[in-house]
């Protein structure tokens, strides 16, 4: 390989340093789950413990997190290197949460959870609408009535031309991590957008580099709203933005490209007439 070329992988296969890339943000992030929890979700059952589900869970940053807060945690991935890393994570600081092999279109867990969340972006790796919709079925049921579900994803311009471009640096115990991520123009048509993350390691005078390739699923406001709707058992009871304040809600609008929607299953769906009453005022 040609001298400060990339080497093309995954870069899901490097866990530790997609673990320094995004952990600044995971006590912020935390803190919100839990407060949209207290003020979104349902009642804590008497003497009982809250439970957390999170979908693709990666690294295990707020699998660890939310079981530092006392939640009882359950976190799936597809990703095995990632699962390891997670595990491990939990061993070092001491923590307990069960971890398993599961799809994120396809997945059953015992019990009924409190909160489930997928945040930055992730629930856009479901690249049509079929799976999106699953998705959202699943989680509505492993979730308890009057349970929420975090989401957070970058909203799509479709009138942008020009690519866009993100750079993070971030350090952790000699380990040096830069990430820029390209997202090109979002196509209308197609509903995807390419993305390229290259990863650049700096550890014991050693420098790896890594390039990843992969398509998003694009969504606007309407569009996303269209998609939750299209799942009966949601409504969506609150919008935030990537700054993670509880107390700022946004506007259900193309204002931002960054959105959390908070979506709480009903006590009881909606029936087929009244989706399409809905249906018809929305449009």
């Amino acid at each position: 390989m040609a001298r400060g070329a990339h080497l093309q992988v995954d870069w899901y296969d490097e866990p530790h340093a997609y673990d320094i890339v995004f952990a600044e943000d995971t006590r912020a992030e935390g803190r919100f789950l839990v407060e949209m929890l207290r003020v979104h979700g349902p009642k804590p059952k008497r003497g009982g413990q809250r439970r957390a589900l999170e979908p693709a869970c990666g690294s295990g940053r707020l699998v660890c997190e939310l079981a530092r807060r006392g939640l009882s945690v359950v976190g799936f991935d597809l990703n095995d290197a990632m699962l390891d890393y997670a595990r491990s994570k939990l061993r070092a600081r001491k923590l307990r949460a069960r971890l398993e092999h599961a799809d994120m279109t396809n997945f059953r867990f015992e019990g009924r959870f409190d909160l489930v969340h997928c945040l930055v972006s992730t629930f856009k790796y479901l690249l049509d609408e079929a799976s999106a919709r699953a998705h959202l079925e699943c989680v509505a049921r492993a979730l308890r009535p009057g349970g929420i579900y975090v989401v957070g994803l970058h909203l799509s311009d479709y009138s942008r031309a020009t690519a866009s471009q993100e750079r993070w640096i971030a350090r952790r115990n000699g380990t040096l991590v830069t990430c820029v991520t390209r997202v090109e123009p979002a196509q209308r048509k197609s509903r995807l957008e390419r993305v390229r993350t290259r990863l650049t390691i700096e550890r014991g005078g050693k420098i790896a580099r890594t390039e990843t390739r992969w398509n998003f699923r694009t969504y606007d406001a309407r569009q996303f709203a269209r998609l939750v709707a299209s799942v009966p058992e949601f409504e969506c009871v609150a919008l935030h933005d990537f700054h993670y304040e509880a107390d700022v809600p946004r506007s259900l609008d193309d204002a931002r490209a960054d959105c959390v929607y908070v979506l709480r299953k009903r006590a009881r769906a909606l029936s087929p007439e009244r989706r399409l009453f809905r249906a018809s005022a929305r449009s």
